[in-house]
């Protein structure tokens, strides 16, 4: 039950209301929202169609193209709306809407890298045991827990950011509804939401981060000790090392971001490092993930091949 305001609609204030910035802003991300949409979009048809491709990898790959498009359709498309709309309001049950769907596919994302990271971390130094610890049912589960696990973070923060109560201002300083700018509009008591945004949130970013930087760091450790070919060493860290610096461009900022308490001078901050992991994230994540990679290269010219 939502909490009773005298709120109803918010106004989404964006990144600039520099008409002449707008216009060139909208053609940037419209073009950044195609790519993420068409790049994402094309692994899930090449990994859904090629039988070669239906390994635990490329398993766990999918469900992060599908979360990367989804996780960008939560902010982009209103955001680009609002470029040329005069009225630029959100209702209050579409802001938490988009609060929920955003922090449920951030969280399912943030944990699914570091699903990957153990993913490739059996692969390389448990080999013998990889088909039996990363089976169908098992990756299953874990890919399933990873969606509840994002779903049920996000359900705590909806619930409690719906049940404040908002008297004063309306406007949100930022491009999309979240947690913070909503504790700065909010009238009473807030130190509850705070506290769960930078304890429980920062918890599992760091937990998951740290997670992942132990997997890739026993990978390398691995490799050095146990890789006699330096050209085989090289090309396992060159990809740990894309592959580790995509996870930080997601991990860091959000850790950054929400660690801290929500006060005026770190909204003006926040919007530009939420483009980092809302923007920047999904369009990296097909590029470090698959044009590196040769099987699904081959696999996009068979694909190719069988349309022409």
């Amino acid at each position: 039950m939502l909490n009773q305001t005298s709120v109803t609609e918010f106004l989404l204030l964006g990144l600039t209301d520099i008409q002449e910035v707008q216009s060139v802003l909208f053609v940037v991300f419209l073009t950044i929202y195609f790519v993420i949409v068409a790049g994402n979009g094309a692994i899930l048809m090449i990994v859904i169609s090629d039988p070669r491709l239906h390994s635990p990898m490329y398993f766990f790959l999918a469900n992060l193209s599908c979360l990367d498009i989804c996780y960008s359709t939560v902010t982009l498309p209103k955001m680009l709306e609002n470029s040329f709309s005069t009225h630029k309001t959100i209702s209050f049950v579409g802001c938490i809407s988009q609060l929920h769907f955003f922090h449920f596919l951030g969280s399912t994302e943030a944990t699914l890298l570091a699903v990957m990271a153990l993913d490739r971390f059996v692969a390389i130094c448990r080999p013998l045991h990889y088909n039996v610890i990363m089976n169908h049912q098992h990756c299953t589960q874990m890919a399933s827990t990873t969606w509840v696990i994002g779903f049920f973070h996000a359900l705590l923060h909806s619930i409690m950011t719906s049940h404040l109560n908002f008297c004063g201002s309306n406007q949100i300083r930022h491009f999309f509804c979240d947690i913070k700018p909503l504790l700065e509009l909010a009238c009473g008591n807030i130190e509850l939401n705070q506290w769960l945004l930078s304890t429980v949130t920062g918890a599992i970013a760091i937990g998951l981060f740290l997670l992942t930087i132990l997997s890739y760091f026993y990978i390398i450790t691995y490799l050095i000790f146990k890789t006699n070919s330096c050209s085989m060493l090289h090309r396992a860290l060159s990809t740990c090392a894309s592959h580790f610096m995509v996870v930080s461009l997601l991990y860091a900022p959000v850790i950054f971001t929400y660690i801290r308490p929500a006060t005026g001078s770190s909204m003006d901050q926040d919007w530009v490092i939420a483009i980092m992991y809302t923007v920047v994230t999904p369009v990296l994540n097909p590029l470090i993930y698959t044009l590196r990679n040769k099987e699904v290269k081959k696999a996009l010219i068979r694909m190719i091949r069988r349309k022409l």
